[in-house]
């Protein structure tokens, strides 16, 4: 259900060639975890198969945009965090079948960095609801309301190179019909 809510794609297109500055090798996985099946390990991928892109998550209400508040940071993170490289979401997808085309899109899934601030939901901020975020207008959150509106933003930077920003990406939640 997650990705049909409020779904949202960057005004910008970021071609891979645009993104070579910024691989990076994929972080070992965490002690205690199998290793991926043999079609999903390439050295070459796990030595340059990740991305440092850094990820910000913002909310703002309808009363916090009424009274010129600034939006929340709910989130800053980065996909260097990701348990799989794409590479290894385009193996999985198309071992089972799936005949992604060029052009197609699909979703990584939630982003979330290990420590609090790079969270990537608002179930994981929140703790399931049960320690509400406050916000610069007083109002509580412990889930997104209708009128809240989510910013995304993306953006590499790396010395030497020139930055590249994905645009923002903004979903306002409405009622429900």
């Amino acid at each position: 259900m997650s990705k049909s809510f409020i779904t949202s794609v960057s005004p910008w297109v970021v071609t891979a060639e645009a993104l070579e500055p910024f691989r990076k090798a994929q972080p070992p996985r965490p002690e205690g975890d199998p290793q991926p099946l043999p079609y999903l390990l390439d050295k070459r991928d796990q030595n340059a198969g990740a991305f440092d892109i850094e990820l910000e998550v913002l909310l703002t209400t309808a009363s916090m945009r009424e009274q010129n508040l600034p939006a929340h940071r709910l989130t800053l993170s980065n996909t260097e965090h990701m348990y799989w490289t794409v590479a290894q979401m385009v193996a999985h997808h198309s071992v089972n079948g799936c005949q992604l085309q060029a052009g197609d899109l699909f979703g990584s899934g939630t982003l979330s960095g290990p420590q609090p601030g790079q969270f990537g939901s608002l179930l994981e901020i929140t703790e399931g609801g049960k320690k509400p975020i406050e916000l610069a207008s007083g109002e509580v959150r412990k889930f997104l309301e209708d009128g809240d509106e989510i910013i995304l933003r993306a953006r590499c930077s790396r010395e030497g190179f020139a930055s590249i920003g994905f645009g923002e990406c903004r979903g306002t939640v409405v009622a429900a019909r």
